[in-house]
């Protein structure tokens, strides 16, 4: 099975720095024309980014080149989750690129989202000339000491020769193993002064290489757990959809007959719609996912990290459960929760070599029986199904605004989804049948990061419909970059969902601080009460406006009855950006819902209410 027959993105060519290919012949060239020519070889074909003074010699040569594309970006933050979601969507490298100090640390949100998310990312930093380093020169900052807990790598060039061998060891470590964000760091005379440039380079990487095949006896031990087990479940986490090893979980669920749940970083990697899908678990998991995991004896986590937004209460969660933990990085192995069966290995390669470990248990008569546990699960799927109800005033239920979406949307369409109520919703109420279709900062949470992610998906993915679904407080963050996407003809679909409120911190108000909303209200000047989006007035800002005036076309919805004409409407234009402000209920809240720091077991289905599991508590 191809990763084109599964629709999985293809992983970015490694780059050319080995083998029997011979060396190009040596060029003398400047260290900046050195960088543009390396992130040529290297495939890179878009780069998001802002010039300024150390970094600025590397932007004369990247007028010249044909093959690498630079977008000019507003701030060096939308650079960053342009590059990221330009990684996500496309399976390839992304890359942004800013100048010293404050440009460089306007990276640090988007460098630290991508490696809490392992996302595929090289940061290209200028730095001050490297005999100002370390003497508090104009535009100082030690970026690599900075992004040192937060990148899989990072390097500083001082001299032009080593500019094209760490692009090359860049891009190698940032798309292989555990993918992560890489920052090159480059004074800005090592860009001025001449040198030669000669392709490939000679990798230098001693101490890395990241372990893809899985042991055997491993393998055999966890095909034996699973035909074992009474309750199995298969915990999926991004790194399946990182290996692009969509089409084997496919197989190998089906082989077991376990039932599947995805986490919020791989909604896409098994279908939402298949029949043994329960769902995603953890905080805001559908209720049959959470209680499955819960009530499981056998975990196989795969391309998971037992985050604490899936485990809740860490010493509570899954108390009967054997462990099958499978990574590409074997320092999650047993972080968190220690595995009875540990196995290093590329997801892709783990779950192929289980598959047929799987069918040898098969062929030799072992098999489980999970029709018990089919049927525990089917009733709590059916008991507790995601729902939602709708405003008695007759205004907009976001969910029904984003389910809308999702129904409406041409086949193949990407979301990138901000962080809050709306992408909780848009976790829920949009059914992910194809990998690399929902973007968003899971591990960091990362407001703002919705519409220059968009930006980033539709540029490396120009053919596809790109949705971003934001909130209105999530939109006033970074929406500077929808003049990026209007003068790039980068025509992203923006859904405002526009409750006047930080939506998800105006929840956690509600059902723990006794309904008092500080701080919390978008729509209201100090002092203000806060006020109904019925009796609103005039907005500030007015989304519509404002969008008019970044050269999108700017519309608004408020009924009920309008919903599906409009959202038609903005699928219908394709030669600008579109933003919709969608003007909703402030007092929906996100159901189901685990209270932070309790465990799994007291999960809260529709408005609060307590499951009762019946059988399922034995």
């Amino acid at each position: 099975m191809t990763e084109q027959a599964t629709g999985a993105p293809r992983p970015q060519p490694r780059p050319r720095h080995g083998g029997a290919q011979q060396p190009a012949p040596v060029e003398h060239v400047t260290g900046a024309q050195s960088l543009i020519r390396a992130l040529e070889e290297v495939g890179a074909d878009t780069v998001f980014g802002i010039p300024g003074g150390a970094i600025l010699p590397a932007y004369d040569p990247m007028m010249d080149s044909g093959r690498v594309r630079h977008i000019l970006v507003r701030h060096e933050q939308g650079a960053g989750h342009a590059a990221t979601g330009y990684a996500q969507a496309t399976g390839r490298v992304g890359v942004c690129m800013a100048t010293s100090g404050p440009g460089a640390t306007n990276l640090v949100t988007p460098i630290a989202d991508a490696h809490m998310d392992s996302v595929p990312l090289v940061a290209i930093t200028g730095q001050v000339a490297s005999k100002a380093i370390g003497t508090d020169a104009f535009q100082e900052a030690d970026i690599c000491g900075i992004t040192m807990p937060i990148t899989k790598h990072n390097f500083l060039v001082t001299d032009p020769a080593d500019i094209p061998r760490t692009i090359a060891e860049a891009f190698h470590i940032a798309s292989t193993g555990r993918p992560g964000p890489v920052l090159v760091d480059i004074a800005k005379d090592a860009l001025q002064a001449r040198t030669t440039f000669a392709w490939p380079p000679v990798p230098d990487l001693p101490g890395y290489r990241p372990v893809t095949k899985p042991h055997a006896k491993q393998i055999r031990e966890a095909a034996k757990l699973v035909v074992e087990a009474r309750r199995p479940v298969l915990y999926v986490g991004g790194g399946v959809l990182k290996a692009g090893a969509t089409g084997e979980l496919k197989v190998l669920a089906e082989l077991t007959g376990a039932p599947v749940t995805t986490t919020l970083m791989a909604l896409g990697a098994f279908p939402d719609t298949h029949p043994q899908h329960l769902g995603m678990p953890g905080m805001h998991g559908t209720v049959a996912a959470v209680t499955a995991l819960q009530k499981a004896d056998l975990i196989v986590a795969l391309g998971a990290r037992f985050d604490d937004r899936v485990t809740g209460k860490l010493d509570s969660f899954a108390p009967h459960a054997k462990i099958v933990h499978a990574d590409v990085d074997p320092a999650e192995i047993g972080k968190n929760r220690m595995a009875d069966v540990p196995i290093v290995g590329d997801a892709r390669e783990v779950i192929a070599d289980l598959v047929v470990a799987v069918q040898a248990e098969h062929d030799a008569g072992r098999r489980g029986d999970h029709a018990a546990w089919w049927e525990l699960l089917r009733r709590w799927r059916d008991t507790y199904p995601l729902g939602y109800d709708l405003p008695e005033d007759g205004s907009l239920s976001p969910q029904q605004v984003i389910e809308r979406l999702g129904r409406l949307a041409p086949e193949g369409t990407v979301y990138a989804a901000g962080v809050g109520q709306h992408q909780m919703w848009a976790a829920h109420f949009i059914d992910y049948d194809r990998p690399a279709t929902w973007l968003n900062s899971g591990g960091l949470g990362t407001m703002g990061y919705a519409v220059p992610a968009a930006l980033g998906a539709k540029a490396g993915l120009p053919d596809r419909t790109v949705w971003a679904v934001d909130g209105d407080g999530c939109f006033q963050m970074t929406n500077q970059e929808l003049v990026t996407a209007a003068l790039n003809n980068i025509p992203i679909k923006v859904a405002i969902i526009n409750n006047g409120a930080l939506g998800m911190v105006r929840q956690w108000q509600t059902l723990f601080y006794n309904q008092r909303y500080s701080n919390t209200v978008l729509h209201a000047g100090p002092g203000e009460p806060g006020q109904t989006p019925q009796n609103l007035g005039t907005r500030c800002p007015d989304f519509v406006k404002l969008a008019e005036a970044m050269g999108c076309v700017g519309l608004r919805c408020e009924r009920p009855e309008d919903l599906d004409t409009v959202i038609e409407k903005a699928n219908a234009i394709n030669d600008r950006p579109v933003v919709v402000d969608f003007i909703v209920h402030e007092d929906a809240m996100v159901w189901p819902m685990v209270a932070a720091g309790t465990s799994n077991d007291e999960v809260m289905a529709a408005r609060g209410v307590r499951p009762d599991f019946g059988d399922g508590d034995d």
